[in-house]
């Protein structure tokens, strides 16, 4: 039989499908198969792996889960084909297909057109160009999954990435609101706490330490109020007297239980303030709490001045008198004028520590602070007779003195007598002295003699600070006028010359020839030699005529000086003057002290400043020609002589004769020869366009005629000039201005005024479009040196900027 059946060239027909169970396996069909070997020789060659892969139907198996799986493998085909064949149009099925001579079939296909926006097909995935067709292998089809991996844990990062924003932002929000929480409950606590003090301090005296540890919280909005919450506290609870705490051996006794109780209470209050003034002190130095802490500061040294500590709380105080700081200043400064007023509350004792610490802090500065650390000395206040001795008191003193002596003989002769007598007595004097030490503290009124030793010592410390400043102002003129180069300013000056004005009556007689050879020279400073770095400006060199003026004058009866030559600075001072730069009301002032307050002067002298101050009245604005014609007024009025001035004879005034020769150069105003000379700026300043400069003028070249004119008379120059001063603010000058050019017609004298004409109208017109312009013009200049500025700013930044970027790229060469 083997052998018919390798002669048959059919194969065999199939077995009927009989059940896997069923079929059975016998030793006929072991022999067919030996001997048909070559039949089954494909056998060894099949991939069963690949094999059981496909196989969709197993034993025991629901039908439903077969199904499923047979729909998923064809979607995976499907999707294979589609990503494998992006651009095929004609599906293989409908298209005829290509045979091959090695009978091979090829169906045609048709790439799409690359669209716009469609991604780029991968590398290694089926590609189809023309008739050929190229297969994918395994390792290309492992690099795909690998690729497809690779963006798959990309996509998961990225979601994470964008995930953790949210998570972060929603522990942020969380963080907020539990620390807005613990915020709102700190402060809530503080609120308790304080009020508890305040109602009952003695027994709640603890909550204190509570108070001073939530202001040392991380939150600065935590911490400046409770910083500011204390100072309320101590305000309210801080006795009226300085505490002393018990020594070792008061310790020991027994006291009874309201002892113990303010022991306690004062202990604990004063361990408090002590830890809160060393925390503001400590915390000032810091930006974010500097202003919050001097205000504390400023605010427990004015209200709490009697109280322990107070040295600690003046040098920090007087640290910031002279602070960059326009707040931090201005709450010391206050603070320092309110101790120096207000003496009942410590007695006079801050006010001379307060004044030997400006001392102190303007010798180390060497001079270089702000004015206002030194204008607070304006505000103090001493006794008129101060300076004066008390002798009727001293003899009282002596004649008490005796009158004790002898008391004390007859009782040491009593006391011999009877040693009982004796002890009793001692103890009587001590219980006497101890209460009149205690009545003494306790009582406002401060003894006479503490008085004048205290402020005595504080007017020595102010001179001492004023005598410095001047003596520093002095070498650094003298060494800017030997060293060119050398430059140094004095803003410490301007007040000091105030001061001592205003005390020039409290100077010891010893000082005053130094003090004005010192006034003299910085007054002087400038005239000689304008090749100098630095000058003394024009008011400061005003000032310290005013200066000399006064003491002078608060002196007369026992300084015997002669003032020459500050009226020789101040006559060459007045031509230096500008009204933008210079202060007007102290040269209103100085007219009104050098010239004005019932000084004889002599006839060359008045007159030279009579023509000085009316040449000076048509340059300059409105209040300093009032000023000085109002000077003028004061002069003709005491010198009757110079009157001569408003002659217009030929050949000059009736005193001519001593003087040849009219100098307006001349550095001396005694070697003018003013009175050569006639006063036809008065004409000039008849038609001044302010109507009160026009009035005074009017007054003044009408006084020779009519002696009863008086006007202007009892007004001081300083007066006149504040008062035109406010008034220039709101005066505006007339538009109606007449042209000079109208030719005057015989006998138009008589004739009545003109009406205007159109004439006029038009050049009044172009008189305002001039105006508008000229403004327009200088406004336009103004915003081209403001353009200059920033531009220089500008200039400044980016090359910061530039030398910043050299910087860095330096660095990253040399870490390179």
């Amino acid at each position: 039989m083997g052998k018919k059946k390798q002669k048959v060239v059919l194969p065999p027909e199939l077995p009927p499908d009989v059940p896997d169970e069923d079929i059975e396996v016998t030793a006929e069909d072991v022999h067919f198969i030996n001997e048909n070997l070559d039949y089954a020789s494909y056998l060894s060659n099949l991939d069963t792996k690949s094999i059981t892969k496909h196989v969709s139907r197993v034993a025991d198996v629901n039908e439903g889960a077969l199904e499923l799986l047979y729909e998923k493998r064809m979607r995976k085909k499907l999707d294979g084909k589609d990503k494998e064949q992006p651009g095929m149009e004609v599906d293989p099925v409908d298209a005829l297909p290509v045979k091959t001579p090695l009978g091979k079939l090829y169906y045609r296909r048709v790439t799409k057109e690359p669209k716009e926006g469609e991604e780029e097909s991968k590398e290694g995935d089926s590609i189809t160009k023309g008739p050929s067709f190229v297969k994918l292998t395994k390792t290309e089809k492992r690099l795909n999954t690998k690729k497809s991996r690779k963006e798959a844990k990309k996509q998961a990062k990225e979601e994470e990435v964008l995930q953790i924003p949210q998570a972060e932002v929603l522990d942020e929000v969380k963080k907020d609101l539990t620390a807005e929480e613990a915020r709102e409950s700190k402060k809530y606590k503080l609120a308790v706490l304080g009020t508890s003090l305040l109602a009952d301090p003695e027994s709640n005296i603890k909550n204190i330490k509570e108070m001073l540890e939530i202001s040392k919280d991380e939150d600065s909005a935590i911490v400046m109020l409770g910083l500011k919450s204390l100072v309320a506290v101590f305000k309210d609870i801080i006795p009226g007297y300085r505490i002393r705490l018990p020594t070792e051996k008061e310790q020991e006794m027994k006291v009874s239980k309201d002892v113990k109780k303010m022991r306690f209470f004062e202990s604990t209050l004063l361990s408090a303030y002590k830890a809160y003034v060393q925390k503001l002190v400590a915390l000032q130095q810091q930006t974010v709490y500097k202003r919050v802490a001097v205000r504390c500061l400023c605010t427990l040294l004015e209200a709490l001045p009697h109280f322990n500590f107070r040295e600690s709380l003046l040098a920090a105080v007087v640290k910031n008198i002279s602070s960059q700081d326009d707040v931090v200043r201005k709450f010391c400064c206050a603070t320092i004028k309110s101790l120096f007023t207000d003496n009942g509350k410590h007695g006079g004792e801050a006010t001379v520590e307060a004044v030997k610490m400006i001392a102190e802090l303007v010798k180390a500065y060497n001079c270089q602070l702000h004015p206002d650390s030194i204008e607070v000395f304006l505000s103090l206040s001493f006794d008129e007779d101060l300076g004066r001795p008390e002798k009727p008191v001293m003899n009282k003193r002596g004649q008490n003195n005796k009158s004790k002596k002898k008391k004390d003989a007859d009782d040491q002769k009593q006391m011999l007598e009877n040693e009982r007598k004796k002890n009793r007595k001692e103890m009587l004097s001590k219980t006497r002295e101890e209460v009149k030490a205690d009545f003494k503290a306790a009582s406002f009124a401060q003894d006479t003699h503490e008085r004048r030793r205290m402020q005595s010592q504080t007017l020595s410390a102010v001179f001492e600070t004023f005598f410095r400043i001047l003596k520093h102002a002095v070498e650094s003129t003298s060494e800017a006028s030997s060293v060119p180069g050398t430059s140094g300013s004095h803003p410490l000056l301007a007040p000091c010359l105030n001061g001592i004005g205003k005390y020039s009556h409290l100077i010891d007689m010893d000082f005053m020839p130094d003090l004005m050879n010192s006034l003299g020279k910085l007054a002087g400073n400038g005239s000689k030699s304008s090749e100098k770095s630095y000058q003394l400006t024009v008011s400061e060199r005003l000032r310290c005529c005013i200066v000399a003026f006064k003491v002078m004058k608060s002196n007369l009866d026992a300084l015997n000086v002669d003032l020459h030559d500050f009226f020789v600075q101040f006559y060459n001072l007045i031509l230096e003057y500008r009204p933008g730069r210079d202060q007007g009301d102290v040269l209103a002032e100085a007219l009104k002290i050098m010239l004005c307050d019932d000084r004889q002067h002599d006839m060359q002298r008045a007159a030279a400043f009579i023509k000085r101050l009316a040449s000076f009245s048509l340059c300059f604005g409105s209040a300093e020609s009032m000023a000085a014609l109002v000077t003028v007024k004061h002069l003709l009025l005491k010198n009757l002589k110079c009157r001569n001035l408003l002659e217009n004879d030929a050949g000059g005034g009736s005193v001519a004769g001593a003087i040849a020769k009219y100098q307006p150069d001349a550095m001396d105003p005694n070697r003018s020869g003013a009175l050569a000379s006639v006063l036809w700026e008065l004409n000039l300043l008849k038609k001044h366009y302010h109507p009160a400069v026009c009035s005074i003028a009017n007054s003044i070249s009408t006084m020779n005629t009519s002696n009863n004119q008086v006007y202007h008379s009892h007004v001081s120059p300083l007066q006149a000039y504040t008062d035109l001063s406010q008034l220039d603010k709101s005066f505006a000058p007339s538009s109606d201005v007449k042209k000079g050019n109208n030719k005057k017609r015989k006998g138009s004298d008589n004739m009545p005024v003109k009406v205007v004409s159109e004439a006029d109208l038009i050049d009044q017109m172009d008189e305002n479009v001039v105006r508008k312009k000229l403004g327009e013009h200088f406004f336009l200049l103004r915003d081209i040196q403001e353009n200059e500025k920033l531009r220089s700013e500008l200039d400044r930044t980016t090359l910061s900027l530039n030398l910043y970027d050299q910087y860095k790229k330096q660095k990253k060469r040399k870490t390179r």
